[in-house]
């Protein structure tokens, strides 16, 4: 009867290791030409060194943009709603400002605009041109205009990449299935 008891037992455990509670989310298949995100580090506007690594298993929206950039500009409000609305969900935006200035300045352009996500900038000086040729470099297309945004799944994969401006509906859109939406 012992036996039986530890027989039972065991496979009761075998059995309820396979099984989770947790609802699961399936990612989408990763297109064909996905490939994964390089590293970086790089300066907020409070001077705290923020990595890619520390966004792990969220879907980030990254974007190359400049203050001065008329185009980028237009992108803001749509950003400050997608970050409102999907924070929740697993989203983090992060903007990469290119020759925008002292972060002071762009900390004063930050709350003329509202933006409540993420942006960061050069740590001594010239780190964003680096990280914007090294994700040309992956991508297989340098990023020779601005803004370039990229979606970059849970995985740390560059899975989307725009050129140009881009409106709330289309990133919702190519979001949603990353966010498990």
């Amino acid at each position: 009867m012992k036996n039986i008891t530890v027989l039972l037992l065991t496979a009761g455990l075998f059995i309820s290791c396979g099984k989770s509670n947790s609802p699961k989310t399936s990612s989408p298949p990763r297109p064909a030409n996905a490939v994964k995100a390089p590293q970086f580090t790089l300066a907020d506007m409070d001077g705290n060194w923020i990595s890619l690594d520390q966004l792990e298993g969220k879907v980030v929206l990254l974007n190359f943009w400049g203050t001065w950039c008329a185009p980028c500009r237009r992108e803001i409000p749509d950003f400050i709603r997608l970050y409102d609305r999907y924070k929740d969900k697993g989203l983090e935006i992060v903007g990469i400002t290119l020759s925008s200035g002292k972060p002071a300045d762009i900390a004063a352009f930050m709350k003329s605009k509202g933006m409540n996500y993420t942006v960061l900038t050069d740590i001594d000086g010239d780190e964003t041109q680096m990280v914007t040729q090294r994700y040309g470099e992956v991508t297989g297309e340098p990023i020779n205009g601005i803004p370039t945004t990229f979606i970059i799944d849970r995985d740390g994969y560059i899975v989307k990449r725009y050129l140009g401006p881009q409106t709330e509906a289309i990133l919702t859109r190519d979001l949603t299935p990353y966010l498990g939406l």
